[in-house]
């Protein structure tokens, strides 16, 4: 399990792989529209979108002489679910507790 969430959390450790995933949140996306707003050559975007799909959290497919870069979201399930165990821990008032434990230990 550790591997594909590394692989996974080293994907979207990146600024403008996040920025990639947000837009290919809306539809899918020929490489030319996604290499477009950002300040980098083709074969950079290009290097970025491998990371991504290598991490699984696109697909890439020709379409006659298009490629088209699709996210997805699935694979950003068990991340997900890893990070939401964090979620369920509440803040543990230290105050609160030592007090408890006097009262307990009389």
């Amino acid at each position: 399990m550790t591997q594909p969430l590394d692989i996974i959390f080293s994907a979207l450790a990146d600024p403008t792989r996040r920025a990639i995933l947000a837009m290919l949140l809306e539809d899918d996306m020929a490489v030319t529209d996604v290499a477009e707003p950002f300040a980098m050559s083709l074969a950079a975007i290009s290097k970025h979108l491998g990371v991504l799909t290598a991490a699984g959290l696109i697909s890439q497919e020709k379409r006659g002489r298009v490629k088209w870069c699709k996210l997805e979201p699935d694979a950003l399930r068990e991340a997900s679910v890893w990070m939401q165990a964090f979620g369920q821990m509440e803040a543990i008032d230290l105050d609160a507790f030592e007090a408890f434990l006097e009262r307990e230990l009389e």
